[in-house]
């Protein structure tokens, strides 16, 4: 959770925990040209859970103090000017915002589960079907996949969640997520999403509102293994 500092800029874990690797590097720690240790053992280190590690990782390696080597490790480069001292928000924590949505996103899809209509059917389906293809064809699907949450969202005829959903949504395109789907988003994540979409589909369809919760949930939280801790 987000802390305070003076001037009321809110703080989010990422940005302590970089800090702490950060000093730990300045006080010789960490030698530049050097591999940091296993994550596991540096987040016992740090005491702090790994996805949380590695969004503070993935902001240190955009302010440029370690790069990430896939397969290999993270290594600390030589340092080209003095740098900041304090790492910048580059974006929401992508583990709260995932647990943020799985808490207000299947109670969306409980609401528009008694406002279905043909209309809004084929309007999902649509956009399952575009979402398909874009996969396919190599493009980004990331604009079918907000417009699938956007339809359901407004399905529910409350424009203030409709406006949560979008905000929280669109968390994805900012440089820490951004830098996060790069990395482990590809094709085969991308289908088990449109399966899981095709999952809450059925469910509204079937006017079965405990269902659609459940299938939006389990989506989100598959969604969030596959983005945040994979």
């Amino acid at each position: 959770m987000g802390r305070a500092r003076d001037g009321g800029e809110v703080r989010r874990l990422y940005q302590d925990v970089a800090d702490e690797i950060r000093a730990l590097i300045r006080a010789g720690q960490f030698p530049p040209q050097t591999r940091l240790p296993a994550e596991r053992d540096l987040a016992q280190q740090l005491n702090v859970s790994r996805p949380s590690l590695r969004e503070a990782l993935i902001a240190l390696e955009i302010d440029g103090t370690v790069e990430i080597r896939m397969g290999s490790g993270v290594y600390v480069l030589e340092p080209t000017d003095r740098g900041p001292t304090l790492t910048r928000a580059l974006g929401e924590s992508p583990t709260e915002l995932m647990q943020a949505r799985v808490a207000v996103e299947g109670a969306v899809a409980l609401l528009a589960c008694a406002r279905v209509s043909p209309a809004f059917l084929d309007r999902l389906g649509t956009v399952g079907t575009a979402m398909l293809g874009a996969v396919e064809a190599g493009v980004d699907p990331m604009a079918q996949d907000r417009a699938f949450h956007m339809a359901i969202a407004e399905q529910t005829g409350n424009s203030v969640l409709s406006r949560i959903v979008a905000s929280l949504f669109d968390e994805r395109y900012s440089r820490i997520s951004a830098r996060l789907s790069s990395r482990y988003e590809d094709r085969r994540s991308w289908m088990a999403a449109a399966e899981e979409h095709a999952a809450v589909l059925r469910a509204l369809a079937a006017r079965d509102s405990l269902a659609a919760q459940a299938a939006m949930t389990r989506h989100l939280q598959l969604s969030a293994e596959r983005w945040i801790d994979p």
